[in-house]
C-alpha cells in the first residue's frame, strides 16, 4: 500500500496571512530542520507579487539558498508562465500551477479569469519541463467559491480532462475556504483519481473543524498527498472566510506514517510553538495540545516546556 505523504506548507500558505515577515535565513533553516525530521515534501513561497503578500517577497532567495537535493524535495507556487521561468532560473525543481475553479476568486487571487490561466499552462508546463522539473495541477475553490458560492464538481472535473493540463504530475484539489465535508471531499477526490493516474493531493483548511476528517476521506478516496501547516497556521489573503490550514501536527499524528515518532512530533510541536509565538500567531493544533498535556502512560505526549 502506498505510504501517504505530507506536503507541509508553513512557509508559503502558512506566511501569506501573516503581519510580520520571518527573516529568509529562519525560513531556509526551518525548511532544513523538517527535512531533516524526516517531512517528505515541503511547499517554501510563492512567486505572488511581493506588494500584494509581502511575507513572501524573498521566494527566490530562499530556493536560491538551499542546495539541489533540498530543492528536490520543495514546491513553490506560480500563477504564470512567467512564474515558472523564474523560479527554475533560481533553482527550484518543483512547481505548483495554480489557479481557481471559479472565475471569480481567480480575479480576485491572480486577476485573469479561469480560462486564461488554463489557456497558459501548456506554456507553463514547457518551461518545467525544459528545466527537468515537475509541475503540479492546483485547484483552488474546487468546493466553493467565496463570492460564487458552491462550485459544481463537473467544472473541476472538465478541467482535470482538459488536454492543456496534460504533463502536470499531480492534481491539487483545494479546499481553499474549508467549507467542504468528508462526503464531499470524498466524491470529488474518487473522481479526479478515476480520471487518470495522475497522483491527487488534497489541500484542506480547518475553518469549519472538518480539517482531519476531509483529510482521511480524500485518503480514503485515493489522495496519496496531503497538505498541512504547522499549528494550523495560514489562510488566503483573497478569500474572506478562510482560515488556517489543517495543521501538519494533526495530520501526522492521525496517519502515524513510518518515520514519525513520539519524539519527532515532539521536535515539530516545538519547532511549531517557536514559530508561532515569533510570528504572534495562535496555536490551532489539537495534537500539539495533546502532546503537551499530562497524560504521561500515553507514549506520545511529552514534558512540557518549562
Amino acid at each position: 500500500m502506498t505510504e501517504v505523504l505530507l506536503r507541509d506548507v508553513t512557509l508559503r500558505d502558512g506566511l501569506q496571512l501573516t503581519g510580520k515577515p520571518l527573516p529568509t535565513e529562519q525560513k531556509v533553516a526551518l525548511v532544513r530542520s523538517l527535512l531533516a525530521a524526516g517531512v517528505p515534501e515541503l511547499e517554501i513561497g510563492s512567486l505572488a507579487r511581493g506588494d500584494l503578500v509581502p511575507p513572501l517577497a524573498d521566494t527566490l532567495d530562499v530556493v536560491a539558498a538551499l542546495t539541489p537535493d533540498e530543492l528536490e524535495r520543495c514546491w513553490v507556487w506560480v500563477a504564470t508562465p512567467r512564474h515558472v521561468q523564474k523560479a527554475v532560473a533560481a533553482g527550484a525543481r518543483n512547481v505548483q500551477y495554480c489557479f481557481s475553479v471559479s472565475d471569480a476568486h481567480n480575479n480576485a487571487n491572480i486577476g485573469r479569469d479561469t480560462a486564461v490561466s488554463l489557456d497558459a499552462m501548456p506554456e507553463a508546463v514547457g518551461y518545467a519541463r525544459e528545466a527537468g522539473g515537475r509541475i503540479q495541477l492546483c485547484l483552488a475553490t474546487s468546493f466553493t467559491c467565496p463570492f460564487d458560492g458552491p462550485v459544481d464538481p463537473g467544472r473541476v472535473l472538465e478541467i482535470v480532462a482538459d488536454p492543456r493540463t496534460a504533463g502536470s504530475c499531480d492534481v491539487v484539489v483545494c479546499d481553499t475556504l474549508g467549507q467542504a465535508v468528508p462526503s464531499e471531499v470524498g466524491s470529488l477526490v474518487r473522481a479526479v483519481s478515476d480520471l487518470d493516474d495522475r497522483r491527487v493531493a488534497f489541500h484542506g483548511h480547518d475553518t469549519w473543524g472538518q480539517g482531519v476528517a476531509n483529510a482521511l476521506a480524500a485518503v480514503a478516496a485515493g489522495a496519496t498527498l496531503l497538505d498541512g501547516a504547522l499549528g494550523g497556521l495560514g489562510g488566503c489573503p483573497f478569500a474572506p472566510g478562510a482560515s488556517g490550514n489543517t495543521a501538519s501536527e494533526d495530520l501526522l499524528f492521525a496517519l502515524r506514517p513510518s518515520w514519525l515518532t513520539p519524539d519527532v512530533l515532539a521536535g515539530l510541536v516545538e519547532s511549531s510553538e517557536d514559530l508561532l509565538a515569533e510570528l504572534g500567531e495562535p496555536n490551532r493544533s489539537r495534537a500539539a495540545q495533546g502532546v503537551r498535556s499530562r497524560a504521561g502512560a500515553f507514549p506520545w505526549t511529552a514534558r512540557p516546556r518549562c
